[in-house]
């Protein structure tokens, strides 16, 4: 059959509107329907010129693998749930996460379902619905925190999973993180560097793990640089406006710092807009230093020092290590840490 020809059969058989099936597929190729399904699945025993005829057929049919079929027959839905935050946020980091997360899926049977969740709700409800229903494989979760319910919850399930930050628990589990404690460290080397000497920090909410991780880095190259704290009593989960109005309030005190560093770049673009509306002005009465996972920072402000953090590799890495553990890779060897990427 050539391409031309299969091209007119399948046109006339998917005018009646059906979803097509490996049945639908087995009756267009002239092969059995065993032959058909083993062939979509790369199996070797096939021919590559019969795995191409499939292939090229249900490429032109729009053929989907019944989910709920294959569940039944296999017991998996080959499904990866990405419980991802819907909060405020405007330079691309849930976007980012996404696309590196689908790059490595595409690949394999799975696909992802994001799960959107408010960090003002309980974070257990999104991971107890996929557990009650049997909606995914795998998950990949973030802002984990020390003593993390929910990971000790899916190790207790023996649900395979992945978290975007590390916790602080005996229980080893996979993850992939950022280095925050070199990005805070790094920010306060380089304010220094700078004839800075009295730096605010912007960080996570305490309860988060890598909030502590940030003061480690923080504090001790106050200490290594020979720089002071001045406090700021607000962190990077407040809106953008509130963020704007206390930046504002700080840098009108008479006591204002000469550095700033924040711990993410939509928080950045708040602390720019406040310290703006108090008549100063970054790279002249102060230096501020932002993570950035986009080059939205450097490009509408060109004196703002970044930190480059690839949340797009983020999302590879994570979905690696889940696929990994479903396949029953050692938890231990599904661990990993990424470095800041300096501007400068």
């Amino acid at each position: 059959m050539t391409e031309q020809q299969g091209r007119g059969i399948i046109e006339r058989a998917t005018a009646t509107k059906e979803r097509p099936t490996l049945k639908t597929i087995a009756f267009m190729t002239g092969l059995g329907i065993t032959t058909v399904s083993r062939a979509l699945k790369d199996a070797p025993d096939i021919g590559a010129e019969t795995k191409e005829r499939v292939r090229m057929v249900a490429r032109q049919l729009g053929y989907q693998p019944n989910r709920a079929g294959v569940r039944l027959r296999t017991g998996k839905t080959n499904v990866i749930a990405l419980v991802l935050g819907i909060d405020e946020e405007i330079l691309g980091f849930s976007n980012q996460m996404v696309v590196g997360i689908s790059e490595v899926l595409s690949g394999t049977p799975y696909h992802i379902v994001v799960t959107p969740h408010a960090h003002t709700k309980d974070p257990m409800l999104p991971v107890r619905y996929i557990l009650e229903t049997g909606s995914a494989d795998g998950v990949i979760i973030s802002r984990t925190e020390p003593d993390d319910a929910r990971v000790q919850l899916l190790i207790e399930q023996n649900m395979p999973f992945a978290t975007h930050g590390r916790t602080n628990m005996e229980q080893v589990h996979p993850y992939h993180d950022f280095d925050n404690e070199a990005f805070a460290y790094g920010a306060v080397e380089r304010l220094v560097n700078k004839g800075r000497k009295r730096i605010a920090l912007l960080p996570p909410p305490a309860k988060l793990t890598y909030n502590a991780h940030t003061r480690n880095g923080f504090l001790r190259g106050l200490r290594d640089f020979g720089a002071e704290e001045v406090p700021l009593h607000i962190n990077i989960d407040a809106s953008l406006g509130d963020i704007r109005n206390a930046i504002e309030q700080l840098m009108r005190a008479s006591d204002a710092p000469d550095g700033l560093i924040t711990a993410s770049g939509s928080a950045a673009i708040a602390a720019n807009a406040g310290i703006e509306a108090a008549g100063k002005h970054v790279g002249r009465e102060l230096d501020l230093v932002s993570k950035q996972g986009t080059p939205i920072l450097s490009w509408i402000r060109p004196e703002i020092i970044t930190a480059y953090e690839d949340v797009r590799q983020s999302g590879r890495e994570l979905a690696k290590a889940v696929i990994a553990r479903i396949d029953g890779v050692e938890p231990q060897l599904l661990q990993s840490v990424s470095q800041p990427i300096w501007g400068d």
